[in-house]
């Protein structure tokens, strides 16, 4: 018989829920986005976050069953992210998953975002036969990671961001040049257009380290923008329109990618990995796909599709499903972990 797992995802203003049979076929995978509620503020508003999940996280749950075609007592197990995210979208999720558990009597598994975001590449087909050790860079608007996994739930941390993380500089960036929230898709739509070698912005390589940090060159843009230079360009104080838009994206772009794939390419290589798997939102840039693939010489680079690079659930039930073929479980008395890492 299969195993299906309902999981629900609601670590920051995602609400999500999905059921996914055996850990590889996605039966439903339903997401209610806030983005338009969170653009009037340029980033997330963690108590509206919260509160939006309170209204949305039983209609969207309701509709993943539905769209499943399943009832709750065709599920096996329940799964919900524990963390990381903000505290309070978090335990709305985590509250929802609970009352399912205690009223149906089924097993219930808090899990890991980022553990969620690697097993979104196991949803995929090209993924379910990579041997490990494989290299893992995960970047999102919160997280920056690379991580060694030797095997399932088995991994090591080599290194993350010691400040912005990459999606989050993307966000900022974007603002800074007049992009709507989140600004990810609409700063790599500007760079296609621009010419990436327009600014010399700088790299931060941080040697001998698998660190990242994005905020000196947030910085670099930021004074770029304001620059005499560019303000003489304009009849006055310049606005985004009136700033090379385009080429500014383009140069941001190429700085942060330029990183990001090189140490991927370069731990790949040390580690002596199997495989490279990308995940998280900053995922679906595609000029990160290339650059890595172009570094990684015979090391096959895997990346979800774009329905599974940002925050959703099928990911939350996949990661659930090694956990409980694991023997794990967890009980009605487990909190929410904020700042949860995936490895140490």
């Amino acid at each position: 018989m299969p195993t299906r797992i309902l999981g629900i995802e609601t670590s920051c203003d995602e609400t999500a829920a999905g059921v996914v049979e055996d850990g590889r076929t996605v039966l439903s995978n339903v997401i209610a986005s806030q983005s338009e509620l969170h653009a009037q503020y340029g980033g997330v508003f963690p108590e509206m976050a919260s509160r939006a999940h309170v209204q949305l996280v039983y209609q969207v749950i309701d509709a993943a069953l539905k769209q499943a075609h399943v009832a709750l007592r065709d599920i096996d197990a329940i799964a919900v992210t524990r963390g990381p995210g903000l505290v309070g979208s978090l335990v709305v999720g985590m509250n929802a998953a609970k009352g399912l558990a205690l009223g149906s009597g089924l097993p219930l598994l808090g899990i890991n975002h980022l553990e969620g975001h690697l097993y979104s590449l196991w949803l995929t087909s090209a993924v379910r036969s990579i041997k490990f050790p494989v290299l893992a860079l995960i970047v999102s608007g919160g997280h920056t990671e690379l991580v060694l996994a030797t095997g399932h739930l088995e991994y090591q941390r080599l290194g993350g961001t010691l400040d912005d993380a990459a999606g989050e500089a993307f966000d900022k960036v974007g603002r800074l040049l007049g992009m709507p929230y989140p600004a990810g898709a609409h700063m790599e739509r500007a760079a296609q257009r621009g010419n990436p070698d327009a600014f010399n912005f700088p790299r931060a390589w941080m040697d001998d380290s698998w660190d990242f940090s994005f905020s000196g060159l947030k910085t670099a843009v930021a004074r770029a923008v304001k620059s005499p230079a560019l303000a003489s360009s304009a009849a006055k104080t310049p606005r985004p329109k009136e700033l090379p838009v385009d080429d500014l994206a383009a140069s941001f772009q190429a700085a942060a990618i330029d990183v990001l794939a090189e140490k991927t390419a370069q731990a790949a290589e040390k580690f002596k990995a199997r495989g490279i798997l990308i995940a998280g939102g900053v995922s679906a840039n595609r000029l990160l796909r290339s650059e890595i693939e172009d570094r990684a010489g015979k090391v096959p680079v895997y990346a979800p599709p774009q329905a599974l690079c940002t925050d959703n659930a099928a990911m939350i039930a996949a990661a659930a499903h090694q956990r409980l073929a694991a023997g794990h479980a967890d009980d009605l008395t487990m909190d929410v972990l904020p700042t949860w890492p995936l490895a140490t």
